[in-house]
């Protein structure tokens, strides 16, 4: 448990144990599927992870995309009610986040900018390169992760 400054410890919620997705292909695709504000599954999120897995697939890009829920990505606004976050992962590239994805609309922006993702070898987009939508909910862009050690640089 953390203990925060004034407060009592954090109790760490059930519905997000600690785990590590197994990526099964070049790139990755986690959808949030665990509401931290409610403390239970997300019935927006399996909907959504449900509807682009099978548009990932229809348009081709399966064999370059895992789709996956995760546990809870922490970018969600709970007045948003069923709206949902989108990350995008790859060895040496940066990860997405985008949020407020709303599993009732057109999922069309979420299968482009994966093809758009897969096309560019570190990942690295400009926000106007985006298609217009995830463009104005872009949560995060975090450049790849370098590590460097004693033996030296790793990925």
């Amino acid at each position: 448990m953390v203990e925060r400054k004034g407060r009592p410890p954090a109790a760490r919620p059930v519905a997000t144990p600690a785990y590590s997705v197994a990526q099964s292909a070049p790139h990755q695709i986690l959808v949030c599927k665990a509401c931290k504000h409610k403390g239970e599954a997300c019935a927006p999120g399996h909907a959504l992870l449900k509807k682009l897995r099978a548009a990932i697939q229809a348009a081709g890009l399966d064999v370059e995309f895992e789709v996956s829920g995760t546990a809870c990505l922490a970018g969600c606004v709970p007045a948003h009610g069923g709206a949902c976050v989108v990350g995008w992962r790859a060895t040496a590239k940066a990860t997405w986040l985008f949020g407020d994805i709303d599993p009732a609309q057109p999922i069309d922006d979420l299968v482009e900018f994966s093809r758009l993702y897969a096309a560019v070898e570190d990942g690295w987009l400009s926000g106007r390169d985006c298609p217009p939508r995830l463009c104005d909910n872009t949560l995060a862009r975090i450049p790849a992760a370098m590590i460097v050690t004693r033996e030296g640089v790793l990925q």
